[in-house]
């Protein structure tokens, strides 16, 4: 059974593992609790157990299990149904789980493999300046161009990231005006790093080795382990700065033709 978390319960927050999908989830809850509609929490409970937490984060899904729970087939099928019912754009769960749901929503979402990196210091903090209080609308319109999914919701974005800076769960960070980062959450003694973009015009010319270097060696020194998730084709140009590929997993990601097709077929 999955149902909506209708009160605060920090108690079951804390039971989440200590893995990214917990503290992605804990991070949401962190930042908003439940009173919003565009961050919905939801339990799944079965055979009398609370097994698993869910974040439906605008349009954005992540499932993290409570510590020593499992989950079973029927209930990979539940969640299966579920997600073809909220259709988020994206979907992120532990990858033991990967082979059993992807057939039960491959007609609407396609795997995409993506690689977790851990940086290992060299112990060398010099480094270039970083602005540490950009204006979010200068990280903004540099993300715009790397990301042409971000350009409808500039608002969206600066509010939520502006939010979780006030909360001290998040912080962005700009170099040499073109190039940006931004920490998204520090939980657990990790730091994740994301958004990391160069405008087109500078791109070639190492400002994001940098920036990530500069801010893997801070990060390091006030001891976080710092990791940040990629597409398995970065892997030697992480290596390069002084990352290293620890974990592989499978996000789920929606896939508006398989839509398209799937309201054909419903209609004829």
């Amino acid at each position: 059974m999955i149902m909506r978390i209708a009160r605060e319960n920090d108690e079951l927050f804390s039971r989440l593992k200590p893995c990214h999908y917990g503290r992605r989830i804990r991070s949401h809850y962190m930042a908003y609790s439940i009173k919003y509609d565009f961050s919905k929490m939801y339990l799944l409970e079965s055979g009398g157990e609370q097994k698993a937490v869910i974040s439906l984060f605008n349009r954005s899904m992540v499932i993290g299990e409570l510590i020593d729970k499992r989950l079973s087939g029927d209930d990979i099928e539940e969640l299966a149904l579920f997600i073809q019912i909220n259709l988020p754009a994206s979907v992120e769960l532990d990858p033991v789980y990967a082979s059993v749901l992807s057939p039960l929503i491959s007609e609407l979402y396609s795997g995409e493999l993506r690689t977790e990196f851990a940086y290992n210091s060299s112990g060398d903090s010099r480094g270039a300046q970083i602005d540490e209080f950009p204006s979010l609308d200068s990280v903004f319109d540099i993300l715009r161009g790397c990301f042409p999914a971000l350009n409808d919701s500039g608002g969206l974005w600066i509010a939520d990231t502006s939010h979780r800076i006030r909360r001290g769960m998040s912080q962005s960070f700009l170099m040499n005006g073109c190039t940006t980062a931004t920490l998204q959450y520090a939980l657990d003694g990790v730091a994740l790093i994301g958004n990391v973009a160069t405008k087109k015009e500078y791109r070639g010319q190492f400002y994001a080795r940098r920036l990530l270097y500069r801010l893997g060696e801070r990060l390091t020194e006030e001891g976080w382990s710092v990791r940040l998730f990629a597409r398995p084709h970065r892997v030697s140009y992480y290596e390069e700065i002084g990352f290293a590929a620890i974990s592989h997993d499978i996000v789920f990601e929606l896939q508006d033709e398989k839509i398209s097709e799937k309201e054909e077929k419903d209609v004829f």
